[in-house]
C-alpha cells in the first residue's frame, strides 16, 4: 500500500493547499473533517503521519473542535499548523490565550531559536524566515517536553517541537505562497515520517484501473461526455480499464465553440475507438431557449433538457448499471466539510445530477481523489493531446452564458467566429498558457460604425481574459495595447456582424469570470 498522510481539517480556508503541497512531493494524503476521525477510523486508515490544519475556532471556547487524543498515542509524527498548534498545546498540557495584542495577520518574520530541529533542515540559513500568519489566539505556555525553535514579534512560540515524540507545531501557514520556504518544512516532515515518495500519476493510473475493474466487473457503464477535461480523462481511464463495456453519451446542445463537436467525436470515436453516442440535439435546445434572456432560466432550461436527452439515449444501452462522472477531490472535500454543511451544488447539466437516483445507477468516479492539475497530469499520462488537456475551462451551459440577452443562431455563429479569432491571437502571441480563461462575449447591443464608405449597425463584443489559480478569485490579464488593437482589427475585419470591440478589466470579485 502507498504510504499516506492524514490531514485533519478544522475548517481552514487553505487546508486544500496542505494536500496539494504533499502531493506535489509525491506523497498521497487525504483531508478528513475532525468529527469523522475516530479511533476506529485511525486504526483502519493507518497513516504514516498526521497534520492538524488551521481553523477559525478558538480552543478556549467550549465545544471547540478537537481531534481524538489517541492521535498522540499512535507513535507517528504529528504536525500542528496554526489552530492545529493551539489544539495540540491545549490537549497536551500547554496554555492558549485569546487577545488582540498578540494577534497576527499577514506577513511576519520568524527568527531561529537557540537549537535546531530536523523539521527545520534548510531553514534560517540566511537568518530569519518570512512566513504568513493568520491567528487571533496565541500559545502562552508550551506543553511539557516541547522546546521553542522559532519566534516572531507577536508569537514567542512560533515554532515548537518535541523531537523525542516527533510532535511539531507552527503558528504560521507553511502551505501558502507567502511562506516562501514552507515547502521545505513539508519535505522534512515527510522524511521524519519515513514516507516513500512513490505516489505518481503512473502509479495512480494502474491503481485506478484495478479499482474500476473490481467495482464494475462485467457490467456496463455509461458516461456523460461533455468534451471538457474532467469527463474526457475519466472516459479514457475507464475505457482503458473495461473497453467496450463503456458507452459515452455526448450531448451536442448547439452551444459549443467552433469545431468543438467534431473534435470530440473524432477524438473519442475514431482515435480511442470508444462506443460513442453523438446526441445532436441542437434544434431541441435552441428551440427551447428562443426568447429566453434571463441567465438563471437559461441554465435551468439547459440543465433540464440535458438530463432528458441523456436519459433518453442512456436508456438505449441495455444492462447499464453504472454512471461515470468526472467528480474531483475539491467537490468531495466540500461535500463533507468540517462544519457538516451541505455539499456544494454541482450543476446538473454538467455532472448529470439526479440521474443516478432516477435511473437506479451506481456511480463510478475514478477522479474523486484528484485535484484539477492532477487530472491534467493523468490525462497526459493516458496519452490525451497536450493542447486538449491544457484547454481553458468551459462552462456547462456553453456559449449561452456568453451571449447575454436572447440567444439566436446568428448571434451564436458570430460569437463562435469572434472567439476563434481571439483564441488564435492569444496562441499566436504565445500567451495561452499564461491565461486561466479567455473568451468573447457578444453584447445585446448594436452600435453604429463605418466600414469603407458605408455605415454599419452591428453588434459590440467584449473580450475577457483572466489569471487565476483555482477560479475562486481572478484578475484581468494585462494585454498590451498593441495586442488589443491588433485583435480588435482582426475581429472587425474577419467577423461579419461585429463593428466594435471592448476589453473587460473587471476582477473577481466584484465581477464573475463569466458574464452570466
Amino acid at each position: 500500500m502507498t504510504d499516506r498522510i492524514l490531514i485533519i481539517d478544522f475548517g481552514s480556508q487553505v487546508t486544500q493547499l496542505i494536500a496539494r503541497r504533499l502531493r506535489e512531493l509525491n506523497v498521497y494524503c487525504e483531508i478528513h473533517p475532525f468529527q469523522n476521525v475516530t479511533d476506529g477510523f485511525l486504526a483502519e486508515y493507518a497513516p504514516k503521519a498526521i497534520i492538524l490544519s488551521g481553523g477559525p475556532a478558538s480552543v478556549t471556547d467550549e465545544g471547540s473542535p478537537r481531534p481524538p487524543y489517541s492521535i498522540f498515542e499512535t507513535g507517528i509524527p504529528v504536525l500542528g499548523i496554526c489552530y492545529g498548534q493551539q489544539v495540540m498545546m491545549h490537549m497536551l498540557g500547554g496554555q492558549v490565550e485569546s487577545g488582540h495584542k498578540t494577534a497576527e495577520f499577514g506577513r511576519a518574520y520568524v527568527s531561529p531559536g537557540a537549537e535546531s530541529l530536523p523539521l527545520l533542515e534548510g531553514w534560517f540559513s540566511e537568518g530569519r524566515e518570512q512566513v504568513w500568519m493568520s491567528h487571533g489566539d496565541h500559545v502562552s505556555a508550551i506543553a511539557s517536553g516541547f522546546e521553542v525553535y522559532g519566534t516572531s514579534p507577536n508569537a514567542p512560540f512560533a515554532i515548537t517541537g518535541d523531537a523525542a515524540r516527533n510532535f511539531y507545531a507552527v503558528q504560521f501557514h507553511p502551505e501558502v505562497h507567502h511562506t516562501p520556504n514552507g515547502r521545505r518544512i513539508y519535505e522534512n516532515f515527510i522524511d521524519l515520517a519515513g514516507c516513500k515518495r512513490d505516489w505518481t500519476m503512473g502509479a495512480y493510473r494502474e491503481e485506478a484501473i484495478e479499482k474500476i475493474r473490481e467495482q464494475v466487473g462485467d457490467k456496463k457503464v455509461i458516461c456523460g461526455l461533455s468534451g471538457g477535461v474532467d469527463s474526457s480523462v475519466a472516459a479514457v481511464l475507464i475505457h482503458e480499464a473495461i473497453g467496450d463495456q463503456l458507452t459515452c453519451v455526448f450531448v451536442d446542445h448547439g452551444l459549443l465553440r467552433q469545431g468543438e463537436a467534431e473534435e470530440v467525436v473524432t477524438m473519442f470515436r475514431d482515435h480511442y475507438n470508444m462506443q460513442l453516442i453523438h446526441a445532436d440535439e441542437q434544434d431541441l435546445f435552441l428551440g427551447a431557449l428562443e426568447g429566453v434572456s434571463d441567465p438563471e432560466e437559461k441554465r435551468k432550461t439547459i440543465g433540464r433538457l440535458f438530463i432528458d436527452v441523456f436519459q433518453k439515449h442512456a436508456n438505449e444501452i441495455d444492462g447499464a448499471e453504472f454512471l461515470a462522472q468526472g467528480t474531483l477531490y475539491p467537490d468531495v472535500i466540500e461535500s463533507v466539510s468540517f462544519s457538516g454543511g451541505p455539499s456544494v451544488t454541482i450543476k446538473s447539466h454538467h455532472n448529470v445530477g439526479g440521474l443516478p437516483e432516477k435511473m437506479g445507477l451506481k456511480l463510478v468516479e475514478p477522479l474523486r481523489e484528484l485535484f484539477k492539475d492532477e487530472v491534467r497530469r493523468l490525462g497526459v499520462e493516458l496519452g490525451l493531446p497536450k493542447h486538449f488537456i491544457g484547454r481553458h475551462p468551459f462552462p456547462g451551459p456553453g456559449l449561452a452564458i456568453r451571449c447575454p440577452g436572447e440567444i439566436t443562431r446568428d448571434k451564436l455563429d458570430i460569437l463562435r467566429q469572434a472567439d476563434a479569432v481571439y483564441i488564435d491571437q492569444i496562441r499566436r502571441h504565445g500567451l495561452y498558457d499564461e491565461i486561466w480563461q479567455a473568451f468573447v462575449a457578444i453584447l445585446p447591443v448594436r452600435t453604429v460604425g463605418v466600414m469603407g464608405d458605408g455605415r454599419t449597425y452591428d453588434y459590440a463584443c467584449a473580450l475577457r481574459a483572466v489569471t487565476s489559480v483555482d477560479g475562486m478569485t481572478a484578475d484581468y490579464y494585462p494585454f498590451s495595447h498593441e495586442f488589443l488593437g491588433e485583435t480588435a482589427t482582426r475581429i472587425i475585419n474577419e467577423v461579419k456582424g461585429i463593428n466594435r470591440v471592448t476589453y473587460d478589466i473587471t476582477s473577481k470579485p466584484p465581477g464573475t469570470i463569466e458574464w452570466e
